[in-house]
């Protein structure tokens, strides 16, 4: 049938070092169902890959540690601009693929768009770093405000979000887990 993608891949974002960590295994209940909520939203909306906008919009909907991040109006109108973008505003962005600042040739991770796959894998490293054994959504953020050029640093931007405040916020609360 003409116009109708195939599913996305139900494989796990990988580390794309040489021991290739499996990085879904090592999150948060909660994290992996906001992994589970990025992947339903990116087959709704006709997208190829998961990318950083689906990861942020999943982390919005579904963990009030990552809300707290935000203040309550930017909350709703980050939400809204992202139903928006999931309601059709986002067609410009189905016909690339996010791969901000990914090295050209560097392996890929089926589903998943480069940078996105990258920000699973470093809110995993975030976590190691302050001696967890597992991300949580914070770490997820943390990530995803910091990938510029990303498609979630986009939304973040066009509604006005100062992200140098917000990743200021997510190191104090990341410090509090």
């Amino acid at each position: 049938m003409e116009g109708v993608r195939p599913p996305i891949p139900r494989q796990s974002a990988v580390d794309h070092r040489p021991d290739h960590v499996e990085i879904e295994g090592r999150l948060t209940d909660e994290l992996t169902s906001v992994i589970a909520a990025a992947r339903r939203r990116a087959l709704r909306d006709g997208d190829r890959q998961i990318d950083t906008a689906h990861l942020l919009h999943a982390l919005l909907e579904s963990d009030p540690d990552v809300r707290a991040v935000f203040d309550g109006p930017q909350v709703a109108r980050l939400l809204g601009y992202l139903v928006q973008r999931s309601i059709g505003y986002g067609l410009r962005w189905q016909i690339g693929v996010e791969d901000a600042g990914v090295v050209p040739g560097a392996p890929g991770t089926a589903g998943w768009s480069p940078v996105a796959a990258r920000a699973m894998s470093q809110a995993y490293d975030r976590a190691l770093a302050r001696g967890e054994r597992v991300a949580h959504g914070v770490d997820l953020l943390a990530v995803l405000v910091a990938a510029t050029g990303s498609r979630a640093v986009e939304v973040l931007g066009t509604v006005g979000v100062d992200i140098g405040a917000v990743a200021r916020r997510v190191v104090r609360s990341g410090e509090a887990l």
